[in-house]
Parts: C-alpha cells; sequence; structure tokens
C-alpha cells in the first residue's frame, strides 16, 4: 500500500498512557492504518529520528466561538500541537441568536471573554439563526477540528428576552419548551454537549449578569434532562466549583441526567491556600460513589494582565465598571483622580466578592509588569503593597496615582492563582482531573494560556518531574477526547482520525508572549507560540510544520456519538 504520509524513526507515546516504543505511523486517506516498523511508499515522508509522535491534543475549554469565523485554525492552540479545541463553553456562545438579539448575545461573549467588540463586530458575519446553522458557519472553512457546545446563555436569551437576566427568574413553560427544543436541535445536529454556568461574577457590557447565571437551579435540570433524552452529549459548567464544594449540584444535575459533567475548575488560590485540598476530596468521594462530575485543571499559572484602559480584574464592582465599559480615557483619568469617585472605588473593594473575599487586602499580589515613563522603570517587577509602603501611601491611592501619571498605560499583573507547585502535582496527577483550560481564544489582550500542553510536557514533566511523559499525553489526548465523547480520536491506533502532534521532548515549552496587530478592525492582542513542535497533523494533513502554517484546511466539526452513528 502507498500511504499519504508515513511518520518513521519516532518515539511513539499512542495516548494510552501504556509504555511508549520506537516505530512508525502511516496514515492514508485522513486515517492511521499501520503502526509499527513499516516498509512502504508514500507520498511525504516525516523522518522523526529523536522526536515523539502523539496524537493530536485536545484543547478542551477554548471561547473561539467567534475567532474562528476569521481564523479557521484557532490560533494560537494548533502552534502548541493541539488538533481539537472545544469552544461554547460557560454558557457563552454565538448562536442560538435572533437577528435583533446579536448585539446582546455578542456582547455577553465579548465582556465575560474580554475580546474586543469592535473586533467581534468587523469579524462576524452574522448568517445564521439556529444553532444547527451555527455549526454550518463554522465547519465552512476549518484548519484545525473544532467541537461545540451549546450555550445556555444564548438558549435563554432567545427564549425569554431581556426578562433572562433577570436574577433567579423562572422560565414559563412555554419558554422553557423553547430551551429544550434549541437544545434538542442542537444536540441532535450533532454538537458535542452543552454548557451551563453558576459564575456569579459574569456580566455583561451593561453591567448584568449573562443570562445562564440567572437561571433558577431547577431549570438545569430540566434543560440538562434533554440530554438523557436524546441520550448522547456532555456538560459543560462555568463557576461550578462552589456549587460542587458546598452542595454536590453538578453530581446531582450528572445523576439526573446520566451524562457526564466537567465544570471549572479546581485551582491553588493564594487568597484560600487550603481550599483545593478540600475540592480534591470531595472530587474523590463524588467519584468513588459513581457520579461523573469531573473538574478542570490547567497546568498554567493563572495571571491577568491589564491596564487602567480596562482594569478587568475589577470587573462586576459596581463603579469601577461603568468606568470600564467607557471608551473615554479622559473619563477614566478625570475619575481616576477624583477624591470622592476614589471613595466609592474603596468601597466596592472592601464589599466581599466570590470565594477569596476581599481583594483590598492583597495589593501585595499586583504587580507592575510594565511602567511607562523612564523614571518610574524602577517599579517593574515591584507590588503595589510594598510600593505604597515605600511611599507612605494608601495602597489604592497608590495605583491610581501611577495609572493617572502614566495616562492609563501602566501594565499590571494579577498572579494569585496555580502559584504552589506542591499543589499543581496532586492536581494535575489526580484520576479525577481533567487537564487543559486553556481558555483559547479570550483574554486576548491579558493573558494566554494556550501553552496548556507545552508548559505540562515541558515545565511539568521534564523539569519537574511530576508525571512520566505517557502519563501526561494521556492527560491531553485519550482523556479529553474520551471526557467530551470525541470516540475516534485521542489514540495512535489504525481505523482512527489521524491527528498527530510530532515534537520534541527536550525542548518543548511555550515562546515569551508578544503582541500582534492580525485580528479584524486591527485590532491586537497578544500571541503565544511554542518551541520544541515540529509538526502539527490534522485528519492526516501537516497544518503546522516548524512553526509555520502550511495553508491546508483538513478540519472537521467534531459530532457526537449519536450523530455520527
Amino acid at each position: 500500500m502507498a500511504f499519504d504520509l508515513l511518520i518513521q524513526n519516532a518515539r511513539v507515546v499512542d495516548g494510552s498512557g501504556g509504555p511508549s516504543f520506537h516505530g512508525d505511523v502511516a496514515v492514508k486517506d485522513g486515517k492511521i492504518v499501520e503502526v509499527g516498523k513499516l516498509n512502504a511508499q508514500a507520498k511525504r515522508v516525516i523522518n522523526a529520528d529523536g522526536l515523539v509522535v502523539s496524537p493530536g491534543f485536545i484543547d478542551n475549554h477554548c471561547h473561539y466561538d467567534a475567532q474562528v469565523l476569521w481564523d479557521p485554525n484557532c490560533s494560537f492552540s494548533c502552534y502548541h500541537g493541539s488538533t481539537t479545541v472545544i469552544f461554547g463553553n460557560c454558557s457563552l456562545g454565538l448562536a442560538p441568536a435572533k437577528p435583533e438579539d446579536r448585539e446582546r448575545i455578542a456582547g455577553q461573549l465579548s465582556y465575560v471573554e474580554a475580546i474586543p467588540m469592535d473586533v467581534l463586530n468587523a469579524g462576524v458575519n452574522w448568517n445564521w439563526t439556529t444553532y444547527p446553522e451555527y455549526m454550518e458557519a463554522v465547519g465552512a472553512r476549518l484548519g484545525i477540528n473544532a467541537g461545540t457546545l451549546i450555550p445556555h446563555s444564548a438558549v435563554r436569551y432567545y427564549a425569554m428576552g431581556e426578562a433572562s437576566q433577570e436574577d433567579q427568574r423562572a422560565a414559563t413553560p412555554e419558554q422553557l419548551a423553547t430551551m429544550k427544543g434549541l437544545i434538542r436541535e442542537g444536540i441532535e445536529a450533532g454538537a458535542l454537549g452543552l454548557s451551563i454556568t453558576r459564575n456569579r461574577g459574569h456580566y455583561d457590557l451593561e453591567g448584568r449578569r449573562i443570562s445562564g447565571s440567572c437561571a433558577p437551579e431547577a431549570e438545569l435540570f430540566e434543560v440538562t434532562d434533554v440530554l438523557r433524552e436524546v441520550g448522547t452529549g456532555v456538560i459543560q459548567c462555568g463557576g461550578g466549583a462552589g456549587p460542587e464544594i458546598d452542595n454536590r449540584l453538578l453530581s446531582k444535575l450528572s445523576n439526573a441526567c446520566g451524562r457526564r459533567i466537567m465544570y471549572n475548575s479546581i485551582l491553588q488560590s493564594v487568597r484560600a491556600p487550603e481550599r483545593w485540598k478540600e475540592h480534591l476530596a470531595v472530587v474523590e468521594e463524588v467519584a468513588k460513589s459513581g457520579s461523573r462530575a469531573f473538574p478542570m485543571a490547567s497546568p498554567n499559572q493563572i495571571k491577568q494582565r491589564f491596564d487602567g484602559h480596562n482594569c478587568q480584574v475589577f470587573r462586576g464592582l459596581t463603579h469601577w465598571h461603568s468606568l470600564m465599559i467607557s471608551q473615554d480615557d479622559q473619563e477614566k483619568l478625570q475619575a481616576y483622580s477624583d477624591p470622592a469617585m476614589r471613595e466609592k472605588l474603596r468601597g466596592d473593594l472592601d464589599i466581599p466578592h466570590g470565594q477569596d473575599g476581599v481583594f483590598s487586602r492583597r495589593w501585595d499580589l499586583m504587580t507592575v509588569d510594565r511602567p511607562k515613563l523612564e523614571k518610574n522603570q524602577g517599579l517593574k517587577g515591584k507590588n503595589v503593597a510594598e510600593i505604597a509602603s515605600s511611599l507612605g501611601k494608601d495602597p489604592l491611592d497608590t495605583f491610581l496615582d501611577l495609572m493617572v501619571e502614566e495616562e492609563l498605560d501602566t501594565v499590571f499583573v494579577l498572579t494569585e492563582i496555580n502559584v504552589d507547585s506542591e499543589a499543581l502535582r496532586q492536581i494535575l496527577s489526580s484520576p479525577y482531573t481533567i487537564v487543559g483550560l486553556s481558555d483559547g481564544g479570550a483574554h486576548v489582550q491579558f493573558d494566554s494560556g494556550v501553552s496548556y500542553s507545552t508548559r505540562l510536557l515541558g515545565y511539568w514533566v521534564r523539569e519537574q518531574g511530576i508525571m512520566s511523559l505517557e502519563q501526561a499525553v494521556n492527560q491531553i489526548t485519550f482523556n479529553s477526547a474520551s471526557a467530551f465523547g470525541i470516540y475516534d480520536r485521542g489514540l495512535i491506533r489504525p481505523g482512527l482520525a489521524a491527528d498527530l502532534a510530532i515534537w520534541d521532548a527536550n525542548t518543548i515549552s511555550p515562546v515569551a508572549e508578544d503582541i500582534v496587530h492580525d485580528f479584524p478592525n486591527n485590532g491586537w492582542r497578544i500571541r503565544e507560540q511554542a518551541e520544541g513542535v515540529e509538526f502539527t497533523v490534522v485528519n492526516g494533513e501537516v497544518l503546522v510544520e516548524r512553526g509555520e502554517l502550511t495553508g491546508a484546511l483538513p478540519g472537521q466539526v467534531l459530532r457526537n456519538a449519536l450523530y455520527a452513528s
């Protein structure tokens, strides 16, 4: 047999978690056809001597819902060996949407995931109303594979309009029937599942909570029951950690509908240093009881980078929010300079919010990342608390004074999540967590998490040795594929799709971030590329070769098992 692609002399890490071996992998018609020592002809031969060949990575928590429409490769996930991205998470997305509701639905995605609205307006060519129509729009031109989840917030807004954003507003029987019909329609068209949210800190551009977070719990049992009725699909939940720890809400949902739930997230927090242990104990308890509610975990330190133009770390706080949505920098400068407004901003920070309590007590976690003025370069790397102490000033005043002096251009970084190596070792190596959670496509001007795979394999495996290479590959290939109901990928096995990553285990790692202006409307974003990833192969075609896109568009919309059968 003449193959389309033959990868020779590789270290084969097949995704199963079993021992690696040296051999060849042959591909034809987009499928893996042989694995072993092969002596045959091929249209293209890649000599992978000294390199690993593994299944392509599953980037299992992304927000490429809009970006995929102008960037079919969903960069920059594909540069890190990912061959599949999954979006529609946290109840957010662009379908279903009535024409008159498009701005509102896009605004929820824009504000929560920090994707500039002017970019969305320029880049999204709305040519759908229903969820199946949106899936067709996504699949019209794809480089990487895309799995999609039906977003509850969009479904709820479609059925209820503005009333969907009234907290705890129950849907009428007719509205609930509309929601269930929309979800069934999407699942029958092949969507991988449904996404919901319990995140009380997610707002739209007008400062109102997004639709899904306003739904009563009883509604969640109703809408997820559609998956039981249809007999397929998974559930993803944003902001699910607290409800699961406190009253096992997600385990109850999973038990009721019989479907697997993945939720955000298990993490280590500086503000609540012991909470991850409590959470992990809960996860193990419910898993051993037979429930299928599993938290997602990121190998990345979670950093929030921001400047005075958009202080995103304060989103959801009354007086901060009104300034953040303003496009007028002079208005911001005037407000931040006004003593009366400062007292209002201070009052916002003294109100407990989220599981970690009062923000204003932890100015030591906020660091000056990039001062603008030459005279302030000595502040780089110092936290706001120590700068304030050295000046004998209040931390909030110190923070705002610096922003005003540098005309909002000072760049700060808030680092408080996943900074304890021992905690991350236990979280990432637990059999009950799902590793990934890159947030690819979100927070595009503040941080990039698409390096979760290269950081896991480089820093955590090669440098820290927290697990074997085979175990790590299993986590980000077969485990993720299985969790999200993708059964034809995630392993190197004859008959499965030829989604492959070829990489150097000795060098694989993220590359330092930089900035590129490649979004619609001349929008800019943070770019994060990879070292050591030589080839990303999607459905048997090379998508990325040594850091460069080939121009191939072999991607597919991945659909659920019932649709496939």
